[in-house]
C-alpha cells in the first residue's frame, strides 16, 4: 500500500510540474481579483507619503514598466519612440557575443540614430552620439563591441520619459491599475490555502521540503517547512529567524541564477513557510551516489556555477558556511544553484566566530573557538567539496572514519594529499583553496571570487557564458522522474517527539515580521503568468460598469475640494452588530458615506450619510477592535459614534491619517473663525473647541494628491 501511495505521490508532482507549464488561464486554480479603481485615491496618497510616485520608482518596477508601456503605446496622444528605442538598448546589453552585438548595434544607430541625424529631428547630446559613433567604428576593425556603448543614451531617455510624458500616465486609468496592483501586492497575506502542496522532496532538522504550486498563478516552487515546536525543542529560533533575513538579502534586488532565492515567506500557527525557487533535478550528492565520482571538466562546470554564487552572497556580505554536495542542487536543465541558507551569516558590520557548517568541509579557522572570520571560510569549503566530487569523499575523511573529532583534527593539521592521476591545474587550485592560513589561499588575498576565476584551472572559460547558462551540463537529470529520494525513504518526524512542547504567546510573538513578500520576484511571477489575463478581465468588468445607464446609478466624480476617496466597511444595522460596504469621501468640512452595490456601483435612490466635522468631537488617534474586526477608526460624535474599517491594512491606516488630518484641519480653521468673532463681538462663542487642544494647521489637499493653498 505504502508504494502505491508513493507512486501516487510521484504522479501528482510530475502531473503539476506539466501544468505549471502550460497557458496561464490553466496554470490558475484560485483568480486574482484586483480591488475596485476607487482604490486610486487613497493608494496615490499612500504611495506619495513612501515616496513612491517618481518616475524612476515606477519605471523600474516590472508592473510600473509594462503599464506605462501600454499608456506610451495606447493612449498618450502623441507617438512615444524612445520607449521601444528603450527597450532595443535594453535588449542589445542582454547579447551574448560580439558578433551579434556588432550587428544589432549598428541596426540600433540606423535605426533611432542616423534616422533622426538626418532629419535633423535628434535631441540627444552630440556626446552621446559620438561616443557610440566610435565604439561601432573600432568594433569593425577589432570585432569587439560592449554591452554598454549606448548606456549613455539610457538617461536621456529617462528624462525624455520622465516630465510631460509622466505626468500624463499619472493622470490616466494605466496608473489606476498600477495602484489596484500595488495595493494588491502591499496586501498579500499567504496561507497554505493558496498553495497545492505535492510529494516531499527533503527533510532537515527543522521540518520538510515540498514541491507546490501557487494557485493564483500556477508556478511552481519549493515550500519549505519549519516546524515551530521542533525549533523550540531544539532552540532553533535564531537559526530559523536568521535563514529567512540571509535570503531576503541575497533575494532582493538582482537576484542570482545560481542560488536558491526565496519569493515568499508566511507563518501558521505551527509552522514558517519559506517559498523557494524549485529545483527538481536533485543534488549533487544524490547524483554522486548514482553517477559516481565526476571528470576534472565536468567538475569545471559546477565550479564555474558555483563561484558565481558565492560571488553574489560575498558582495552582499553574506558567508554561506555550508558549501558541500548536498546543498548544491540541479535544475531540470542540469545548472546548479547554492541551497539552504539555514547557516549563513551577515558579516557586514561583525565578523562571526561560531564553529558552524558540516565537519569535513569546515574551514580552519572555523574550527578554532573564537577566530573571526568571514568570506574565507567559503573558499576553503569549496576546495573541499571540488576533492568530493572528484574523489567521492571529503579529502579530511578518509577511510570513511564518522569521528568528527578525528576530521577536524586532520583538517587543522592535515596536509591533503594530491593524487598524480590530477592535472597540474586541478593539483594547483585544490592546494590555493584548502591552505590553512587564510592570507595565503585563493580567494582571500584582497580580490575575493576573481582571484579564483583567474586561476589557470578556469582557463578559456568565459565567465558571462557561464553567468548565461550557455554551457552545456555535464548531466541532465532524466525527465519525468522525481530526481529526489523516495518519498518513504525521506520519512516524516516522530509525532511524539514534541508531544509536550507548548507553544505560548511569547513564542508566536518572536515571528511576528517573519512574513514577507520579495516584491521584484511576485511582480516577476505574475508578469510571467497572468498578468495580461487579469487586465484583460478588469478592463471588460469596468467597461460594463461605464456603459452601464447614469440614471442608474449616482455619479461619484464630485466637487474638486474632495481629500480623498475610496470604499471602507462601516459599523451599523440594529445595534451596531453588522458591517457594510461604503463609498467614503472626506471634504474639509465634512465626510459622505454611499451605499456600495455588488458590482461597486452606488445606485441611486440611497440617501448620502452626511456627517459635518463641526459633529465631530475626536477622531481616537489609535486602531480600535469591534465586532471581531481590528483596525477599527473610531470617530465620537456628540451623541454617537462612526466606526469604519477595512480589511486593507495600507488603506486603513492611510484613511486614519486623512480623516485624523483632515479633522485637525477643521478645527483650525473653525478656532481661527472664533477668534475673528471674538475680535469682532468682544467674547468667545459658547460650545466652540478649546483653542489649546488645536494642533498646526493643514495643507489643503485636493483628490489628485496634489498641494493647493
Amino acid at each position: 500500500m505504502a508504494d502505491l501511495e508513493a507512486v501516487l505521490a510521484d504522479v501528482s508532482y510530475l502531473m503539476a510540474m506539466e501544468k505549471s507549464k502550460s497557458t496561464p488561464a490553466a496554470r490558475a486554480s484560485k483568480k486574482i481579483v484586483l480591488p475596485d479603481p476607487s482604490v486610486r485615491s487613497v493608494m496615490h496618497k499612500h504611495l506619495q507619503k513612501v515616496n513612491e510616485v517618481t518616475f524612476d520608482k515606477i519605471f523600474n518596477q516590472r508592473l510600473g514598466f509594462l503599464l506605462f508601456k501600454d499608456f506610451c503605446e495606447n493612449i498618450y496622444e502623441e507617438p512615444v519612440p524612445q520607449l521601444k528605442f528603450y527597450e532595443e538598448i535594453r535588449r542589445f546589453q542582454k547579447l551574448e557575443t560580439d558578433e551579434e552585438r556588432i550587428k544589432e548595434g549598428r541596426q540600433i544607430y540606423d535605426t533611432f540614430i542616423m534616422k533622426e541625424l538626418l532629419s535633423q529631428s535628434h535631441s540627444y547630446p552630440k556626446t552621446a552620439v559620438e561616443y557610440v559613433q566610435e565604439a561601432l567604428t573600432q568594433a569593425q576593425k577589432t570585432r569587439k563591441l560592449d554591452a554598454d556603448i549606448f548606456e549613455p543614451y539610457i538617461n536621456e531617455i529617462c528624462n525624455s520619459l520622465r516630465g510631460h510624458i509622466f505626468d500624463k500616465f499619472i493622470e490616466s486609468d494605466k496608473y489606476t491599475r498600477f495602484c489596484q496592483w500595488k495595493n494588491l501586492e502591499l496586501n498579500i497575506n499567504l496561507t497554505m490555502n493558496d498553495f497545492s502542496v505535492h510529494r516531499i522532496i527533503g527533510r532537515g532538522g527543522f521540518g520538510e521540503v515540498y514541491g507546490c504550486r501557487k494557485a493564483d498563478t500556477g508556478k511552481m516552487y519549493a515550500m519549505k517547512c519549519l516546524d515551530k515546536k521542533r525549533i523550540k525543542m531544539k532552540g532553533g529560533e535564531t537559526l530559523a529567524l536568521n535563514e529567512r533575513i540571509m535570503l531576503s538579502l541575497v533575494s532582493t534586488g538582482e537576484g542570482s541564477p545560481f542560488i536558491v532565492c526565496m519569493t515568499y515567506a508566511f507563518q501558521t500557527p505551527e509552522k514558517l513557510c519559506f517559498i523557494l525557487d524549485l529545483m527538481n533535478g536533485g543534488d549533487l550528492h544524490y547524483h554522486l551516489s548514482q553517477h559516481g565520482v565526476f571528470t576534472e571538466k565536468e567538475v569545471r562546470f559546477y565550479a564555474a556555477e558555483v563561484i558565481l554564487g558565492l560571488e553574489h552572497m560575498h558582495s552582499r556580505y553574506v558567508v554561506y558556511r555550508d558549501l558541500k554536495p548536498a546543498n548544491i542542487l540541479l535544475d531540470e536543465n542540469g545548472h546548479v544553484r547554492i541551497s539552504d541558507l539555514g547557516l549563513a551569516c551577515d558579516f557586514s558590520k561583525k565578523k562571526p566566530h561560531a564553529s558552524v557548517g558540516t565537519h569535513g568541509y569546515m574551514a580552519p579557522e572555523v574550527l578554532q573557538k573564537g577566530t573571526a572570520y568571514d568570506s574565507s571560510a567559503d573558499w576553503f569549503s569549496f576546495g573541499c567539496m571540488l576533492y568530493k566530487l572528484l574523489k567521492g569523499h571529503s579529502p579530511f575523511r578518509q577511510h570513511k572514519t564518522k569521528d568528527k573529532h578525528e576530521i577536524d583534527r586532520m583538517t587543522m593539521t592535515m596536509n591533503v594529499d594530491l593524487p598524480d592521476t590530477m592535472s597540474i591545474e586541478m593539483k594547483s587550485v585544490l592546494e590555493g583553496l584548502l591552505r590553512r592560513d587564510v592570507e595565503d589561499r585563493i580567494g582571500c588575498r584582497g580580490r575575493g571570487a576573481q582571484e579564483v576565476k583567474e586561476h589557470p584551472f578556469f582557463k578559456g572559460i568565459d565567465w558571462v557564458q557561464v553567468y548565461l547558462q550557455k554551457y552545456s551540463p555535464p548531466l541532465i537529470p532524466p525527465k519525468g522522474e522525481v530526481n529526489a529520494a523516495d518519498a518513504f525513504d525521506i520519512g516524516s518526524f516522530d509525532e511524539e517527539d514534541t508531544k509536550g512542547i507548548k507553544l505560548t504567546e511569547a513564542d508566536q510573538d518572536l515571528y511576528k515580521n517573519f512574513p514577507l513578500v520579495v516584491s521584484e520576484r511576485w511582480q516577476h511571477e505574475v508578469a510571467e503568468t497572468v498578468f495580461d489575463a487579469i487586465n484583460a478581465d478588469t478592463d471588460k468588468l469596468e467597461q460594463k460598469r461605464k456603459q452601464k445607464p447614469k440614471g442608474d446609478e449616482v455619479d461619484l466624480a464630485g466637487p474638486t475640494d474632495c481629500i480623498v476617496e475610496g470604499e471602507v466597511l462601516k459599523l451599523g444595522g440594529p445595534f451596531n452588530q453588522s458591517w457594510s460596504k461604503k463609498h467614503l469621501k472626506l471634504y474639509p468640512n465634512r465626510l459622505e458615506f454611499y451605499q456600495k452595490s455588488r458590482d461597486g456601483t452606488v445606485p441611486k435612490g440611497k440617501a448620502v450619510e452626511l456627517y459635518s466635522m463641526l459633529d465631530i468631537k475626536e477622531v481616537l488617534p489609535e486602531f480600535q477592535k469591534y465586532q471581531k474586526m481590528e483596525n477599527c477608526i473610531v470617530l465620537n460624535l456628540k451623541t454617537d459614534k462612526i466606526i469604519i474599517t477595512s480589511p486593507d491594512k495600507v488603506l486603513i491606516n492611510q484613511w486614519k491619517d486623512e480623516i485624523i488630518q483632515g479633522f485637525n484641519l477643521s478645527t483650525q480653521i473653525v478656532a481661527t473663525m472664533n477668534k475673528k468673532a471674538s475680535k469682532l463681538y468682544g467674547s468667545d462663542i459658547p460650545g466652540s473647541p478649546s483653542t489649546e487642544s488645536l494642533r498646526n494647521p493643514l495643507e489643503h489637499r485636493n483628490s489628485n494628491g496634489n498641494g493647493s493653498s
